[in-house]
């Protein structure tokens, strides 16, 4: 049985660049009409950490409160594999998420979002499972108030975190840490075969989140159309309204399950990511008629 129904309101940011500082983001985010920001602390597809100014770091904080962003998170880079077997590879992940995390801790962060990463072949073995454990400890305790979220996969290849049952399995061993969470990609959900446009596989896919994981430690939701049908495994993002699941997205983002969380487009928009009219869209769909 689900949960008693929550009442807080969902609240909509967006994945916005930080070209020319950090506090650039919350500027792009209000220009957009966006309550809540997502970044990436460092390129997304370099190992070097990222550095912010002093200055940059003071204006973020003052922008974030002078304009009441409900939520901020990062996402850290594409490169990370701590579920790898390559010592240099699954080192190098871990200090990269690592460094995340520390700029998740200057900025004030709710969360880091990443994708756990990929296995060779099979099953996710305690091999596996051991070496992903010790990353996010490390990575753990460099924070004091930020979440770590796992990322669900769109179920490519080897890649961790198809289901429900893979996100459980790195939780636990990790021991149910207090700051180890869930981030869902609606996109990723549905091409991995959860059709989160009807209600019924919808209730139990939460129901079955709450026993599994617990609904505590669902954070975030990224939120994505897709190119391509359910089922498919393909990880590409569509605009709002544009893909596979068009106005039925409307589902996923009226469940009374999950009002109380911050929603973060990450679609294409007109080339740039997401802009204006993408958050008017998800907002009119959430509203209803």
């Amino acid at each position: 049985m689900l949960p008693a129904r929550r009442m807080t309101r969902m609240f909509f940011g967006a994945h916005v660049s930080t070209a020319g500082g950090i506090h650039r983001a919350i500027e792009r985010a209000v220009d957009i009409g966006a309550d809540a920001v997502q970044v990436f602390t460092q390129s997304p597809r370099m190992w070097r950490a990222g550095t912010h100014r002093p200055e940059d770091v003071e204006r973020w904080h003052e922008l974030r409160a002078e304009h009441a962003i409900q939520g901020a998170v990062s996402h850290a880079i594409y490169l990370i594999n701590i579920a790898s077997d390559d010592p240099e590879l699954h080192d190098k992940s871990t200090a990269a998420l690592s460094a995340s995390m520390d700029a998740a801790e200057l900025l004030a962060l709710d969360a880091v979002i990443f994708h756990p990463g990929s296995r060779k072949q099979g099953q996710l073995d305690d091999a596996c499972l051991d070496r992903m454990a010790r990353a996010i400890h490390t990575v753990l305790e460099r924070s004091e108030s930020s979440w770590l979220l796992l990322e669900n996969s769109a179920g490519q290849g080897g890649t961790i975190g198809r289901d429900l049952d893979e996100l459980a399995a790195v939780i636990h061993r990790v021991g149910d840490h207090p700051r180890l969470g869930v981030c869902l990609d609606t996109c990723h959900w549905y091409v991995s075969g959860v059709d989160v446009t009807d209600r019924s596989v919808l209730d139990h896919q939460l129901s079955y989140l709450d026993e599994a994981i617990g609904l505590h430690r669902l954070r975030a939701l990224h939120i994505n159309d897709a190119k391509t049908p359910l089922g498919s495994n393909r990880d590409r993002h569509e605009n709002i309204g544009d893909g596979e699941m068009g106005a039925q997205l409307a589902t996923f983002l009226q469940h009374p399950l999950l009002q109380h969380l911050g929603a973060y487009l990450e679609v294409p928009g007109s080339g740039d990511g997401p802009d204006a009219d993408q958050l008017a869209r998800v907002r009119s769909l959430h509203t209803g008629p």
